[in-house]
């Protein structure tokens, strides 16, 4: 009697967003396991190197109203880069004191579905009018028109970044977060160093920079100069430096995310102290375990499905220096105050977290990432 053989079933391939999940779960577990072989000393110790401030009270006015879904309903953080150029081989362009400045805001929308999440960011050389809000010591900072976009961390701190975009989107921000560029670079030494693609040699040695082109790993001030210097790399611009960001941010949770940082304890260990030293952000992620709930929020989100965009744009025409954003923001403002997927138009030269330039995927958009000092592919 012959033996039919049934023809095995095809294996479907495995989804991102599964195997993101087991490298999550395996890094976890590692820290897990460190933090109970350390009782409750890491936790007391991380937590304790958050700054925690409040800032509800210095946002004056009306503000918008937020999507009430519970604790599944969409999620807006603002994030905001301290820069004071005070720390230790922080005066990359050769500029110190003068204070806390804000060169880098980035809107983060979580979904209510947890299905994909953008990061926009906004140019700090935007021309917005700024409304009213309350300084760190109590004062009114009065409002004001035709204003750079950065002067309002500048006069007022973050409460008043908060409250500009508020103004100008209509979207209620849920949590905000500034990280210290002084423990950036920490936090890129923690995990080894950053996977970048220069196109062409950067050639800064006034500042201390050399990088060859090519593919390479860059931590400390490096990293650090990387993201945040203008002139020397690209076309100079302060947009090009936006884009660079976006696509530093996406190698570098592809770095946390990789099995060699989650599976070693050591290496989550100096990431998450040197990240929590870095932070300053409001009671609702005030500590380790909130923090670690926001993470979770992301389980299911493969890198895909997180795009990082800037604010559509245009050079204002009474100031080459400066930008002033297109007819086509309040779609952009819409999709994210109505929980809605962001148009793909608006999408087409977004920093895909999943596929970031220099790997191998082509990018369109090939000119705008080399005037950014990236690699299109």
């Amino acid at each position: 009697m012959s033996v039919v053989t049934r023809p095995g079933k095809r294996r479907a391939p495995v989804r991102k967003s599964r195997t993101l999940g087991r490298t999550l779960l395996v890094g976890l577990t590692s820290v897990v396991m460190v933090l109970g072989l350390a009782g409750t000393y890491f936790y007391r110790e991380l937590s304790g190197n958050l700054h925690v401030v409040d800032l509800s009270g210095q946002i004056v006015g009306q503000r918008p109203s937020a999507i009430d879904d519970g604790p599944s309903g969409p999620i807006n953080i603002l994030v905001m880069g301290s820069d004071t150029r005070d720390c230790d081989g922080c005066d990359i362009d050769g500029l110190t004191g003068g204070g806390a400045r804000s060169d880098t805001t980035i809107l983060i929308h979580l979904s209510a579905d947890r299905s994909r999440a953008y990061g926009i960011s906004i140019p700090r050389d935007s021309i917005v009018d700024r409304p009213a809000c309350k300084a760190p010591d109590g004062s009114i900072v009065p409002a004001a028109t035709g204003q750079m976009w950065n002067a309002a961390y500048s006069v007022g701190g973050p409460a008043c970044t908060i409250a500009q975009v508020e103004h100008t989107t209509g979207i209620r921000i849920d949590h905000y977060v500034v990280l210290d560029f002084s423990g950036f670079k920490a936090m890129v030494d923690a995990i080894g160093g950053v996977e970048v693609c220069i196109p062409q040699t950067w050639d800064d040695r006034a500042h201390g920079i050399y990088l060859p082109a090519g593919t390479r790993t860059i931590s400390g001030k490096q990293a650090l100069a990387y993201v945040r210097v203008r002139h020397g790399v690209g076309d100079g611009s302060d947009l090009g430096r936006v884009k660079r960001q976006q696509a530093f941010i996406g190698s570098m949770a592809q770095a946390v995310l990789s099995s060699g940082t989650l599976s070693n304890p050591v290496k989550i260990v100096r990431f998450l102290d040197a990240a929590t030293k870095s932070l300053t952000l409001d009671p609702g992620l005030g500590d380790l375990r909130k923090l670690g709930g926001l993470a979770y929020q992301f389980r299911n989100i493969g890198m895909s499905r997180i795009k990082l965009i800037t604010v559509p744009w245009m050079y204002d025409p009474s100031d080459p220096n400066r930008v002033v954003w297109t007819s086509q923001v309040p779609e952009v403002w819409d999709a994210i105050r109505y929980d809605r997927p962001i148009g793909k138009a608006l999408l087409s030269d977004s920093i895909n977290v999943g596929n970031l330039p220099g790997k191998a995927a082509k990018h369109r958009d090939k000119d705008a990432l080399e005037q950014a000092g990236l690699c299109s592919a």
